[in-house]
């Protein structure tokens, strides 16, 4: 009788490990223990450490993409939606007490220099995601509740980058100041009405 693959496990694994501790501080028995799957598993599923890294970032945006579906939410206008959106990424900044933070930051600080395969793999996401603020910030311009002075694609990728600052900067203080001050600052100086 055949062994079922342990693949599923190893990614899931790699996923709560690289997250947690980041991809230089987690070697591959890291993973396998956390998988609860002997070492020599790994090697049937995967060519290097990086290539389960690109999986496993794959597997976090995969859950990641879930929540920008709030962002075509025509329910409610397209400023609360952006507002909602990012309340909710900093809610969950809090219920972690601010770790790990987002592993598509954590592996955008860590890995741009050592991996261009994780790093063309975190550009991609980068790009999706800022594309998918990019929709609602152009619908927010369309019925005038966010400046028009300025081109959707910037704001997304202004809103984008300074969400990701903010995470990094709540792991450092451990509080919401950050989540707070990045609400205030990017609604208040882009909303157009009150």
């Amino acid at each position: 009788m055949p062994r079922p693959s342990v693949k599923e496990e190893i990614v899931a694994a790699a996923v709560r490990v690289l997250h947690q501790r980041g991809f230089n501080a987690t070697g591959v028995q890291d993973i396998t223990d956390a998988a609860g799957v002997p070492k020599g598993s790994f090697y049937n599923h995967f060519e290097s450490k990086e290539a389960l890294g690109v999986e496993a970032l794959e597997r976090y945006w995969q859950g990641a993409l879930n929540s920008l579906e709030m962002l075509k939410d025509d329910s409610m206008p397209p400023v609360a939606r952006l507002k909602s959106y990012f309340r909710k990424l900093n809610d969950l900044g809090r219920k972690f007490k601010y770790r790990p933070g987002c592993m598509v930051g954590n592996l955008s600080t860590e890995m741009s220099d050592q991996s261009s395969l994780i790093r063309e793999r975190l550009a991609g996401i980068l790009a999706r995601w800022t594309r998918a603020i990019e929709d609602c910030v152009k619908q927010a311009q369309s019925d005038g509740s966010l400046r028009r002075d300025i081109e959707a694609k910037a704001i997304a990728a202004f809103m984008l980058n300074s969400w990701e600052g903010a995470v990094l900067r709540a792991k450092v203080d451990r509080n919401s100041v950050p989540f707070d001050q990045f609400e205030l600052i990017v609604f208040t100086s882009l909303a157009t009405g009150p």
